[in-house]
């Protein structure tokens, strides 16, 4: 939605994936990359829960994982689910009950082990279970829990014990004829994860659920995963991601959306273009940057901002923004639109200026998008 025409170099040509669905969200195919997060609330507390969801749709999460450890769990599953915008994941482990009774309180997906649920006939009454609630399944294969007989096969775990793990848990639920699938291996090794996720892209056309698990703490996890997913999702891999940060979920949903906008897979909210500061500034332009991202939270339209300290290379950020603003001297700088000068403004008006001038564009984007969808019905 920016004035800018989208470059043929930056494509990114995306792996052709099976798409299922995880309750309204389209996961796979040509369906964006969807962003997922994990709550960490006791689950049994189900206004806790509902809240900290809240909060993440707020922030953009298409999908939300709970875990369910319990009967306490499941038994709450089904008022969260009524009061979350967005489709659960029940997140389950070893026992076959806690999944099945997941499905029937209305979870949009399970994720689970097919190894670890038990003997084929109680994978068999999950995946029951699963299809006659529409819920999908997420395989999920994590490096620290591999299978005994893998890790003496192999040694330590590798990408291909991670990979045979995966296409074992795929043929379990494919000979109980069950195809809305999805699939994750994660390490919190980003080499391993990185070599896991392109043999298994290579060996199946299931949706690929991204993540480099157990990443850290939000700086460390936020490098990790920008290191491991960005590199996975610019060979086209990955139709759905989480990233995992020792962090307030929200973090998690913010950084995963600014992977997915850096590599112009996802437009969401204003995407600030902003210079480190030098003595050259013009204003204090990391004062700035933090109150504009705090003030313009709210905009979840598609705008981006240029906000650079001097005519070195404000000029030319400008060009390539929906609105910018470039540092001059004697207290005051210019302003851009759609890459050309407009106005010159005071620097101590320049943020109640610029939350003024994203707020109208954003409301002129919206507006337009919904003459167009009226034309179009």
């Amino acid at each position: 939605m920016s004035h800018n025409p989208i470059r043929p170099w930056r494509n990114i040509d995306r792996r052709k994936s099976r798409q299922i669905f995880v309750g309204k969200v389209p996961v796979g195919g040509d369906a964006p990359i969807s962003v997922q997060t994990m709550t960490n609330t006791d689950t049994s507390d189900v206004r806790a829960t509902v809240d900290q969801i809240l909060r993440c749709a707020e922030a953009g999460a298409d999908i939300v994982r709970v875990s369910c450890p319990d009967q306490d769990s499941t038994k709450a599953l089904k008022d969260i689910v009524r009061e979350s915008p967005v489709p659960i994941v029940a997140d389950i482990h070893f026992h076959y009950k806690r999944a099945i009774e997941a499905a029937d309180a209305g979870a949009a997906c399970l994720r689970i082990n097919p190894g670890n649920i038990g003997s084929p006939e109680r994978v068999s009454e999950v995946v029951a279970a699963a299809r006659a609630n529409s819920c999908s399944i997420r395989i999920g294969v994590n490096a620290g829990s591999l299978e005994k007989h893998l890790l003496e096969k192999y040694g330590e775990p590798c990408p291909e014990a991670m990979i045979e793990s995966g296409l074992d848990h795929i043929r379990i639920l494919e000979d109980n004829g069950f195809q809305e699938y999805k699939i994750s291996v994660k390490a919190s090794d980003v080499f391993l994860a990185a070599a896991a996720y392109q043999g298994l892209a290579e060996a199946t056309d299931a949706p690929i659920h991204l993540g480099i698990t157990e990443a850290g703490g939000l700086m460390s996890g936020t490098i990790k995963s920008a290191i491991g997913l960005g590199n996975l999702l610019w060979m086209g891999i990955g139709d759905t991601i989480r990233v995992s940060l020792s962090a307030d979920p929200v973090e998690e949903v913010r950084v995963g959306f600014e992977i997915l906008k850096s590599l112009g897979l996802r437009h969401r909210g204003v995407n600030i273009i902003s210079c480190p500061s030098c003595a050259r500034q013009g204003f204090d332009v990391i004062a700035t940057v933090a109150e504009l991202e705090k003030r313009l939270a709210h905009i979840h339209t598609p705008i981006s901002l240029s906000i650079i300290g001097c005519v070195v290379n404000g000029p030319g950020e400008a060009l390539m923004t929906d609105i910018g603003f470039t540092g001059g001297g004697a207290g005051h700088g210019m302003v851009y639109l759609a890459g050309k000068q407009d106005h010159r403004l005071d620097n101590a008006q320049m943020i109640d200026h610029i939350v003024k001038m994203v707020e109208d564009r954003a409301s002129e984007i919206e507006a337009e998008q919904r003459t167009a969808d009226t034309a179009a019905e």
